[in-house]
């Protein structure tokens, strides 16, 4: 669970931290070294093998430095291909989700199961319902012949002890758009046509086999080369690095990372606030019955992937990590830029062509925070004559790191633009019931409305690369938007032309 401390948390932390020493003191004839740095000593601790624990370890750095996961069945290093990925101008190579398949635990597919706690009582009324005659009556006890259960879950809403449980592959059941199937040896396998990079299933696995690309090694190469990097970062970033890394201090502590300065990506929220609000009034109903919102990239993908038909309907506005990334080049045209966010699919969004021109990074909270270890930046011994505060953005474009904040924001600015127009709102989080809201969409009973979807439940502050619970991220959130001079994204002091996304 989110925000739980353990053992894939621990690993995944430690292989940041080393790739960023790797990249910052550039001896890569250390590379092989390092899954003994981070899993040492003679004695497996997680798994049945310390060999197996290191191999897994040595792919995770690998993918953590943009390198492909190294196939099974043929000899290779761990440093194969770094030279060509330690270079400050590269982007990713998909997939960018990936499961290192000696790691799956070729976990139970979605079944029923009738546990010890069966009291064989004469009523049998598992029994009854099944549609299938599946249950069977053996020595006291009932048992489901899987062979032909059809998984319809009767037998368990039946069962007057609760003795029946329902058994789902983690990685399956947090995957809103049924993309993770099984190879043949029953170990997970991704259906890239149908990934959108959420990453939530990365996030789920309990085993830790799955495992996102990274740029830690090219961001650092490209600081070490002299290039200005501009890091922007997203809104959830508040309280994510512990309590004493208060957003006065991130700045000075990025600086010490390398980074020329630090922005919000808040002011692009406000941006695009402004932009999908004069949409939505120019929009609907009278060109379309509906509008969605654009900011989260899983959402929009899926939205437009799973229903063609309401492609047009998406807002067409540029996302906040574009935008905020647009200002920095309309102020540096030679700057670079690293936007640091919660989310993986914000990696996918920085790889299409459109986008390349404007984002050069992208790191996870989870990545940056490896760089502050490897750095050894502790937020706490920042002096205060350093802290720099950021309070360029609006309370409204703070807030679109939480589900419901985006829709809101809009509402409130189409009020100020059109105080007689009544806006209808419907939002969902996760993308399972994102899809069931498209679906309702689609009988016509969301016309007129405006739709926020975000692929993470809970919205950005629960994406797959944060790093603390949910609730407090949320609370954490509230109070960093409330402390916002101005709560309106009408009221934002930036002006820009705001172009449509390209596809």
């Amino acid at each position: 669970m989110r925000g739980i401390p353990s053992s894939v948390s621990d690993i995944r932390k430690k292989v940041f931290t080393e790739v960023a020493k790797l990249a910052y003191d550039g001896d890569y004839a250390r590379l092989e070294e390092l899954p003994y740095t981070i899993i040492p000593g003679e004695t497996a601790k997680y798994r049945e093998s310390i060999f197996l624990e290191r191999a897994i370890v040595g792919e995770r750095i690998r993918v953590a430095m943009g390198l492909p996961l190294r196939p099974v069945d043929q000899p290779s290093l761990l440093s194969d291909g770094v030279k060509e990925s330690a270079i400050a101008d590269k982007y990713y190579e998909p997939p960018l989700i990936n499961i290192i398949t000696y790691a799956c635990h070729s976990c139970p597919t979605r079944q029923y199961r009738i546990t010890e706690y069966c009291q064989g009582c004469l009523a049998r009324s598992c029994q009854q319902v099944c549609p299938k005659d599946a249950i069977r009556y053996v020595n006291g006890k009932c048992y489901i012949r899987q062979e032909h259960c059809i998984k319809c879950g009767r037998c368990a809403e039946a069962c007057s002890y609760n003795a029946i449980i329902k058994l789902e592959r983690p990685c399956v059941k947090a995957c809103g758009i049924d993309a993770i199937g099984s190879d043949e040896q029953g170990r997970a396998k991704i259906d890239y046509d149908k990934c959108v990079s959420c990453g939530m299933c990365l996030v789920n696995c309990p085993f830790g086999a799955i495992v996102d690309k990274g740029q830690i090694f090219q961001l650092i190469n490209a600081i070490k080369r002299g290039d200005r990097v501009v890091a922007i970062v997203a809104p959830a970033f508040v309280g994510q690095f512990g309590p004493d890394a208060t957003p006065e201090r991130l700045t000075a502590a990025m600086k010490r990372l390398g980074f020329a300065d630090v922005a919000e990506v808040a002011v692009g929220a406000d941006l695009c606030t402004i932009e999908e609000a004069k949409d939505f009034l120019e929009e609907v109903p009278e060109k379309q019955p509906f509008m969605a919102t654009s900011c989260c990239p899983s959402w929009s993908v899926m939205a437009k992937k799973m229903f063609p038909q309401f492609k047009d309907y998406v807002s067409m506005a540029l996302t906040p990590m574009v935008l905020t990334a647009r200002l920095q080049k309309k102020k540096d045209p030679n700057c670079r830029v690293c936007f640091i966010g919660p989310c993986a699919a914000k990696k996918l969004e920085a790889s299409r062509r459109s986008v390349r021109s404007e984002v050069d990074f992208v790191l996870t909270f989870e990545e940056l925070q490896g760089m502050f270890e490897a750095k050894e930046v502790r937020f706490a011994d920042i002096p205060k004559e350093e802290e720099v505060p950021l309070s360029e953005a609006t309370g409204a474009g703070r807030g679109f790191a939480v589900s419901g904040g985006v829709a809101s924001a809009v509402v409130e600015a189409i009020k100020r633009m059109d105080p007689s127009r009544e806006v209808k709102v419907v939002s969902a989080e996760g993308l399972d019931n994102c899809k069931k809201m498209l679906m309702v969409a689609k009988t016509g009973k969301y016309d007129g409305y405006l739709l926020e979807g975000m692929a993470c439940p809970g919205g950005c502050i629960a994406g797959a690369g944060t790093v603390q619970p949910i609730t407090k991220s949320a609370a954490a959130v509230a109070k960093y938007k409330q402390a916002a001079e101005k709560q309106n994204a009408m009221d934002s002091g930036y002006e820009m032309d705001l172009p449509k996304l390209e596809e």
